[in-house]
């Protein structure tokens, strides 16, 4: 049995592992697209390290009809769309800064292998953050992505750390 410290610091881990998780999507819209079911959704994320920005993702989901119909029963298709702006005063935690940025979203496409992904990139030059969202997959990566762009300027913007 183990004993109280162990427990406690077992609690603790958990609670850091849950806290390093991206960001849950919120749906805040729904729109069908044909009558056998397909349909668009709209998810507004927050970028979970930096507050006052909003980010909206939209995404196919494929009926029970069409995937009967054309088989891949288990993947919805890549495509998808990105629209981020400033929805209150921007505070800018403890974020990554290098090239290749850091995923602050990140949603099963298939049942295993396909996911749609929210990528943060800071354009130090430009002063300005780039919310990429793109497909990942195991085998075959996909070209099909979306972009958007928050400027980071004005008397909103606070960095935790100092502005790097």
């Amino acid at each position: 049995m183990p004993t109280m410290p162990r427990l406690s610091t077992a609690i603790a881990a958990g609670f850091l592992a849950l806290a390093a998780l991206p960001a849950a999507a919120e749906t805040v819209g729904k729109v069908g697209v044909d009558w056998i079911g397909n349909d668009i959704y709209i998810d507004a994320v927050s970028d979970p390290k930096i507050s006052g920005i909003t980010c909206h993702v939209t995404y196919f989901d494929r009926s029970v009809i069409d995937r009967l119909k054309n088989g891949n029963w288990f993947e919805d298709p890549s495509n998808n769309a990105i629209a981020c702006r400033q929805t209150g005063p921007i505070a800018i935690g403890d974020i990554d800064l290098s090239r290749g940025g850091e995923e602050v979203f990140k949603s099963g496409l298939s049942l295993i292998w396909k996911s749609l992904v929210v990528t943060r990139v800071y354009d130090k030059a430009n002063d300005t953050l780039i919310y990429l969202a793109h497909s990942r997959e195991v085998t075959d990566g996909s070209a099909k992505m979306s972009i958007s762009t928050v400027p980071l300027y004005g008397e909103n913007v606070t960095w935790t750390k100092g502005k790097p």
